[in-house]
Parts: C-alpha cells; sequence; structure tokens
C-alpha cells in the first residue's frame, strides 16, 4: 500500500516497538542476521528465520532488514565514506527520495534507525507513489543549509521518473532552488540506484544496493541529523555481540 499520509511521524506502535525495553532484541537481531549475511545466506530466508526466533512483528522485521548486513559489507561500505570535510567544492549526486524521506521523518519526530553500516535511515516506503507531507519544504531548507556548512559546489538531485509525483516534486525542488538561489540541479531518470551505483563523483545515500556497488558515499540524511536536529529520535540497532559459532 502507497504512504498517503501527509506527515512523516511515527507509527502508533512505535514507542513500544523501538522503546528502551525492545532494542536488546532488536540488537541481538540484528548481529544474528549479519551472521547469516556474511556467510552467504539469502536475506528473504534469512530474516523469516531470526524474526521468527525473535518474534518480531512486520515493523521490526523491517527496521532489522534496513539495519542489518555482513559485517565485511559494513566495513567495505565505511571504507569508502567520504570524510565531512572532504566534501567542499563538489558537486554532491544525492539519491533523492532516499534523503529527503528521512529529513522529513527527522523533523516529523519519525523513528530513524541507525545500522550496523553506521547509516541513519528511515522507516518510510514509496511503493510507486511519492506524497508531498509537511515537511517537505523544512527538510529541503535543512538539507540547504548543510550544504552551505559543508561548502558544497552544489546538489545534483536524482529522482525515480516511475514514482507517481516525482515530476511535481521535481518542479518543487526546482522552484525552490531558483527562489532561493540554490546551485542545486534535478534530474528525472529510469533508476536512481542504477545512475549512483555507476557514478564517478560523491554520492548521498544510505540504499545498500547502491552503497555496495557505488565509489564514494556520503550519508547527508545523517549528517543534517547529527548537526541541526539533535532533537530527532534515533535508535541505534548498531548489532550487538555475534552469536555463538554452532
Amino acid at each position: 500500500m502507497a504512504d498517503t499520509r501527509r506527515d512523516r511521524g511515527p507509527h502508533p506502535a512505535d514507542r513500544e516497538l523501538f522503546g528502551p525495553a525492545a532494542l536488546p532484541r532488536l540488537r541481538e537481531a540484528v548481529a544474528h542476521l549479519g551472521w547469516l549475511l556474511e556467510r552467504g545466506y539469502a536475506l528473504p530466508s534469512s530474516l523469516k528465520l531470526v524474526g521468527d526466533r525473535f518474534a518480531l512483528v512486520a515493523r521490526q522485521r523491517t527496521a532489522l532488514m534496513r539495519c542489518a548486513c555482513a559485517p565485511s559489507a559494513a566495513r567495505a561500505r565505511r571504507a569508502r565514506a567520504v570524510p565531512p570535510a572532504e566534501l567542499g567544492g563538489q558537486v554532491l549526486l544525492l539519491d533523492g527520495y532516499n534523503v529527503l524521506t528521512a529529513v522529513e521523518a527527522a523533523l516529523a519526530g519519525g523513528v530513524l534507525l541507525l545500522g550496523a553500516d553506521g547509516c541513519v535511515r528511515d522507516m518510510a516506503s514509496m511503493h510507486g507513489t511519492w506524497r508531498r507531507v509537511r515537511q517537505t519544504d523544512p527538510a529541503l531548507e535543512r538539507i540547504a543549509a548543510s550544504a552551505a556548512e559543508l561548502g558544497l559546489a552544489g546538489l545534483r538531485w536524482y529522482l525515480d521518473r516511475p514514482v507517481s509525483n516525482s515530476g511535481r516534486l521535481a518542479a518543487r525542488i526546482a522552484a525552490l532552488a531558483q527562489e532561493r538561489g540554490w546551485p542545486w540541479e534535478v534530474r528525472l531518470v529510469q533508476s536512481a540506484d542504477a545512475v549512483l551505483a555507476r557514478a564517478a563523483e560523491t554520492v548521498a545515500t544510505t540504499d545498500s544496493a547502491v552503497l555496495d556497488r557505488c565509489g564514494r558515499w556520503f550519508d547527508l540524511a545523517g549528517h543534517v541529523v547529527r548537526t541541526q536536529l539533535p532533537q530527532a529520535w534515533v535508535v541505534d540497532l548498531r548489532a550487538g555481540p555475534p552469536p555463538a559459532a554452532p
């Protein structure tokens, strides 16, 4: 089902699902899933196995899927992460929906997830449709503030053309950038993931499929949260101790 909300705030059950009492179990689940992925087990079957073992509900399983990765993958991703101090003068290529929805969620008090690779991710799912929410323009303003603070020469937004309303979002980003004098460009493409995965420039994304294939990358949404939105609800699901070998 498409996300038709006008707000990126928390699900009514999130305080319980991601509250302090649930965190040890979730972190242990992240460790178990990472252990299986490291050994080549397929994600769908591994996710079901771990989710069943720890009696996780659907929303917790979604969080587990977004936060866990093989330890070797996490190390490889971190090795290609660009420090903020090295971004000055660059044009940063943005995985548009990935960055925007995370900042929107942060502004709305939605749950954000700190995963095994150190990236900050939200729980939103586009499912082929994007809808503007109350936090959209404020999120764009926060992203612009971070771009200026980092000394970026510009931002190039990539939006997936097949996602409904991408044209409207592209028009809004372009209009706001022109109004504010932001050095931004917006491109509608068939697949933002495919473009960013082979880009020579630094890309801003936390999409695992892109992170495992791209060159240099930066967690722009996470930077916005850390530097501008310290009150945001970030749930640390970095894995606990690895499970004992059988």
